[in-house]
């Protein structure tokens, strides 16, 4: 999933928000260290959260490969057992 940075976009649409003052001040803080707006400092944390989630999730394919793998592994190679009995001593 791909998003696309949305400066080039007309805003157009308003978020509010009701946080307590501790929320508020880190806000201000992190937008006087990034040079973000608040919008664009929030459209940062949600992309992020959506780029770590996809990390996360494996869909079709990889997620059907996956799956086969954990009920299916391979067997243990002679070089991996050979290493996993020098790495025990």
């Amino acid at each position: 999933m791909t998003r696309k940075n949305p400066s080039p976009e007309r805003k157009t649409q308003r978020l509010e928000l009701r946080v307590g003052p501790s929320v508020k001040r880190l806000i201000e803080e992190a937008m006087a260290v990034s040079g973000l707006a608040a919008g664009d400092l929030a459209y940062e944390g949600a992309r992020r959260v959506l780029q770590d989630h996809e990390r996360w999730v494996l869909r079709g394919a990889d997620r059907e490969a996956f799956l086969k793998a954990v009920a299916h592994p391979p067997r243990p190679t002679a070089r991996l057992v050979a290493a996993l009995r020098a790495h025990g001593k």
